[in-house]
């Protein structure tokens, strides 16, 4: 399991919605080419990787909760 795939949590998909799997893989993919930037011991650099990251996570979620969430009423 990448980076990515852990920390999108890939394979939780309680709703079996189809949406999900492809929110949550194309997150998984950034999140792991954002690791495999050199931060060449950069301390300014890995703090943007995981500055990018954390927001990465952040858009999934949030896209996770727009394709599952059920219509009002």
């Amino acid at each position: 399991m990448s980076k990515g795939e852990y920390r999108v949590g890939v394979s939780f998909n309680p709703s079996g919605e189809y949406r999900v799997v492809n929110i949550k893989t194309a997150a998984a993919e950034l999140i792991d080419l954002i690791e495999n930037i050199p931060d060449l011991e950069m301390a300014e650099r890995k703090r943007l990787k995981a500055l990018a990251q954390t927001e990465v996570e952040s858009a999934a979620m949030w896209a996770v909760k727009a394709a599952t969430k059920k219509p009002e009423g």
